[in-house]
């Protein structure tokens, strides 16, 4: 197919292969940000293709897998409530919180629906006025501006049936907490070219003078990332470490404008928990008083919790690239897609479930 076919040719890839094997000397460790970029790599072979010295690092970038076990819980909770519409995107139904899972919860018998927007969640709230609907907005910066367009609307609207639950994430400071950590061993980044094409890559300019490490916004198909491979390398080489844009034909460096007003309407930023990873400052967001009545953990009085994560999983490892999948002992066997103990195993972008689905384990 035209759009995709371009950025899939296998003579290209040979030649951008073929230049990155002629400009590495010496071992590097890069981390691809998004679980979108990681499924591209295992489900084509690249990491297998690369040069033995370059050493690619799974990294936090998918925002199913980085919502905390607390907050799976209150959607649990929330959902349980026979006077709500719990309404979600697909990929989350099934992420396991510390006693059940939505689709548990929908197998019950209660109101959970899959929707494609949050806007639509809004019109089934003014369709069901004698209903509390409740969308369950998470993800990157990506997913913010259309979740928080869904509560300015509903307060334009005059609609005051509907509600989020909100597990937003912000990329620079996991970035920065990766830096920081005594375990870090990233040499070089590819940012995610979707979180860009919203944000701009101005945020990483401080990163790469602060900690003299290189940033290369990339895209999602397989030139894509072989060329920001390519452009990662060549600056690790060549001592550099600035911000390059491979994915220029949807990232600015000013990002999308209107889609920043927005969120920063509805959105103030604050501290928050990664699954598997903790507390990192300044790396999520929230609703502003102005909007508070919109907040579901206020509306439905679940803002307190706390849980203990699963003992067997090491997904918080996996996402901080210290291990990967095939290093966690209960990898396939007692977690798998169809009883998964972490939502790495779950989400389409989880690291575990591209290691399940498009790699042969290697006996030791």
């Amino acid at each position: 197919m035209k759009y995709l076919d371009e950025y899939r040719d296998s003579g290209k890839a040979k030649s951008l292969l073929d230049a990155v094997y002629k400009k590495v000397t010496k071992n590097w460790n890069i981390m691809e940000i998004c679980g979108g970029q990681t499924h591209s790599i295992v489900k084509y072979g690249i990491d297998e293709l690369l040069p033995k010295e370059i050493n690619l690092i799974h990294g936090p970038g998918c925002p199913v897998c980085v919502t905390p076990v607390e907050k799976i819980d209150k959607a649990v909770d929330i959902a349980s409530n026979p006077n709500v519409i719990f309404c979600s995107y697909g990929d989350m139904l099934r992420v396991p919180g510390s006693k059940s899972d939505l689709l548990k919860v929908k197998a019950a018998g209660y109101d959970v629906r899959i929707v494609y927007s949050p806007v639509d969640a809004v019109y089934i709230a003014k369709q069901n006025p004698d209903k509390e609907i409740v969308f369950f907005a998470i993800g990157f910066e990506t997913t913010a501006p259309p979740n928080a367009q869904a509560v300015f609307l509903a307060n334009k609207l005059g609609i005051k049936n509907f509600s989020v639950l909100v597990s937003h994430v912000l990329v620079p400071p996991a970035i920065e907490a990766i830096l920081s950590s005594k375990d870090n061993r990233v040499q070089g980044f590819l940012a995610a070219g979707h979180v860009c094409t919203v944000m701009g890559f101005r945020e990483y300019e401080d990163i790469t003078l602060k900690y003299k490490i290189p940033v290369v916004v990339t895209g999602f198909e397989p030139l894509d990332i072989l060329l920001g491979i390519y452009m990662c390398v060549s600056q690790l080489e060549e001592g550099r470490s600035e911000v390059e844009n491979q994915y220029a034909r949807a990232v600015t460096r000013e990002g999308n404008i209107f889609a920043q007003s927005i969120m920063n309407e509805v959105f103030e930023t604050g501290e928050m928990k990664w699954r598997g990873i903790g507390r990192i400052i300044r790396s999520g967001l929230r609703i502003k008083d102005k909007y508070k009545e919109y907040d579901a953990e206020l509306k439905f009085g679940v803002v307190n919790y706390s849980v203990e994560e699963s003992g067997d999983c090491i997904s918080g490892l996996i996402l901080q690239g210290i291990k990967k999948p095939f290093d966690c002992p209960v990898f396939e066997s007692k977690c798998n897609p169809e009883h998964p103990l972490g939502a790495t195993m779950v989400s389409s972008e989880g690291a575990c479930l591209a290691y399940y689905l498009y790699k042969e384990k290697k006996l030791t």
